[in-house]
């Protein structure tokens, strides 16, 4: 992890990291940006993104472990804004550190960002959504245990995942659905008893990220759009088991589809 200020201070040091971030890139700022989640990584070809910086040289990003995560931040200009995307992501079952789950987060709005599209893999609740569907997120269950957020920070999450977002998206992809994902804290996948738990509680999909990455932009006033891809049944609603391997190849087949749903996505975002 490069050398920053004191964590004791996490928006200062996404404020360094934003810093050097526009300086390696050579921008101003950035307007859009999106975190790649598991499964996603080829979608970064159909975007036109092609500087890269890596994460290793900004201060507070930690190393992502988890498979499928690259290390680099890719930025490109997309019809005169300036977009980002995070081609991997720290998870909280990395380390336990809700600042570095954030970290990139803050570092973008940081950087002048103010609209982020969130995308993972998740598990399916629902019958109808098999492993390739791409699906809106409308809300989220954080039961991870942990907030990104210290002290009397009171932010209104009514509108977490925003309305005219998914809105937009839908004029891109008419038909995508949308539902309520849950983010357990991981890293082992949910028993069939927490996936019924989920269900009873109103959610439609499982994971093990986003949630925690909302809090903080929906803090920093960015608006969000969260796109979660089934990768997998969840567990206990079919014989199949769950591999991080199958999270992957479902994410390489569907490439296309959800590197046009992104370009489309980032092009229709209002001004």
């Amino acid at each position: 992890m490069a050398v920053g200020p004191a964590v004791s201070d996490p928006y200062g040091l996404a404020e360094a990291a934003a810093q050097q971030l526009r300086r390696a890139a050579g921008i101003d700022s950035i307007d859009l940006a999106v975190v790649l989640g598991s499964g996603w990584a080829a979608a970064l070809d159909s975007l036109p993104v092609h500087t890269t910086v890596a994460m290793a040289a900004l201060p507070g990003f930690p190393e992502p472990t988890a498979a499928g995560h690259r290390a680099e931040i890719c930025l490109g200009p997309l019809d005169g804004r300036t977009v980002a995307v995070l081609a991997g992501r720290a998870h909280f079952y990395e380390d336990r550190d809700v600042a570095a789950v954030v970290h990139g987060v803050r570092t973008l709005a940081a950087a002048g960002c103010r609209g982020l599209l969130l995308t993972n893999a998740a598990g399916s609740l629902r019958a109808e959504w098999p492993p390739g569907t791409p699906v809106l997120i409308a809300d989220h269950l954080n039961l991870t245990g942990a907030s990104p957020l210290l002290g009397p920070r009171f932010v209104d999450l009514t509108d977490a995942y925003a309305e005219r977002l998914r809105t937009v998206a839908r004029t891109v992809r008419p038909g995508l659905p949308e539902g309520v994902y849950a983010q357990f804290a991981g890293p082992q996948y949910e028993t069939p008893a927490e996936v019924r738990m989920a269900g009873i509680l109103g959610a439609d999909l499982v994971g093990m990220s986003t949630a925690l990455e909302a809090i903080a932009a929906r803090d920093l006033g960015m608006e969000v759009l969260g796109v979660s891809l089934v990768t997998n049944v969840a567990a206990g609603l079919s014989d199949a088991a769950v591999a991080h391997a199958d999270v992957l190849a479902v994410g390489r087949a569907a490439a296309g589809e959800l590197g046009a749903l992104l370009d489309g996505v980032l092009r229709a975002w209002p001004r």
